[in-house]
């Protein structure tokens, strides 16, 4: 039985024209064009969802360009706070007894500043460049306003500690666990 081969009548396969199985052969036409269709209809329907994946897509890009942007805003207008403080430094030193480290201090303060505005309108690729940039051509004042930026930084993190110590109602100063102090 394995061996056999099954063929099927020969009336099945070829017919003439005007056969019952004519019509077959018209179904297989519109078979055909309707597969034409649906395809044409999934290509439709999958370039107007890659099109709105690419809007939306596009709509979150901006959204993070803003964000960026406000955050740059947010870093130059901070990076101008700390020109300024130089700058009260360095004239409050030249008029005492320090009137170098005054006017270096003043001048430190008139680059960062510079660079502040700089800064405003940019991204941060060009704000890392800039601030490589200024490492390179002054690397005292750049470390400088590094250990200032760290110097408020730490300051910013000491009073937020002590106020959250100060709303506890067991909190003790030097007790951060909120409990008594044991002193001895």
């Amino acid at each position: 039985m394995p061996d056999e081969i099954i063929q099927a009548p020969a009336s099945a396969t070829a017919s003439p024209e005007g056969s019952p199985n004519n019509k077959d052969n018209a179904g297989s036409k519109s078979t055909t064009e309707s597969l034409h269709d649906l395809r044409d209809k999934v290509g439709n329907d999958l370039s107007m969802v890659t099109d709105a994946a690419r809007d939306t897509a596009h709509t979150a890009m901006q959204k993070v360009e803003a964000s960026i942007a406000e955050q740059t805003g947010f870093a130059a207008h901070q990076v101008g706070g700390i020109a300024m403080a130089l700058k009260k430094v360095g004239s409050e030193l030249e008029t005492g007894d320090h009137a170098a480290v005054g006017r270096y201090a003043t001048q430190i303060g008139a680059s960062v500043q510079s660079i502040a505005k700089d800064m405003e309108g940019r991204d941060l690729r060009e704000i890392a460049a800039m601030a490589e940039n200024f490492g390179r051509k002054q690397p005292l004042a750049f470390l400088g306003v590094a250990a200032l930026a760290g110097l408020a930084a730490s300051r910013f993190l000491t009073a937020s500690a002590k106020r959250t110590a100060s709303g506890s109602t067991n909190a003790q100063p030097g007790n951060f666990d909120g409990g008594e102090r044991e002193d001895g």
